[in-house]
C-alpha cells in the first residue's frame, strides 16, 4: 500500500509507533520531514555547522533594527 508520492504508510507507521514508540497522536502530528529526521533518513546531505548557523543568524536576526 502506498499513499501520495509513494509513501509506504504501513512501514512508516511501524517505524514510528513500534520503533520510535510514538503515540498515534504524536505520530500523526509529525510532518514527513520530521519523521524522516527522527528515523535518520533525512535527504539532507550536509549538516548545518556553526559557520552556517552564524551566517543564517546574521541574515535573519531575532530582533528588527527598530527594537534594538
Amino acid at each position: 500500500m502506498s499513499g501520495p508520492r509513494g509513501l509506504d504508510w504501513p512501514a512508516l507507521m511501524r517505524a514510528g509507533l513500534q520503533g520510535l514508540r510514538l503515540t498515534p497522536d504524536r505520530f500523526w502530528a509529525l510532518t514527513p520531514a520530521e519523521l524522516q529526521l527522527m528515523l535518520g533518513t533525512s535527504s539532507s546531505q550536509t549538516p548545518l555547522l556553526s559557520d552556517g548557523l552564524a551566517a543564517l543568524m546574521d541574515l535573519y536576526p531575532d530582533r528588527s533594527e527598530r527594537n534594538t
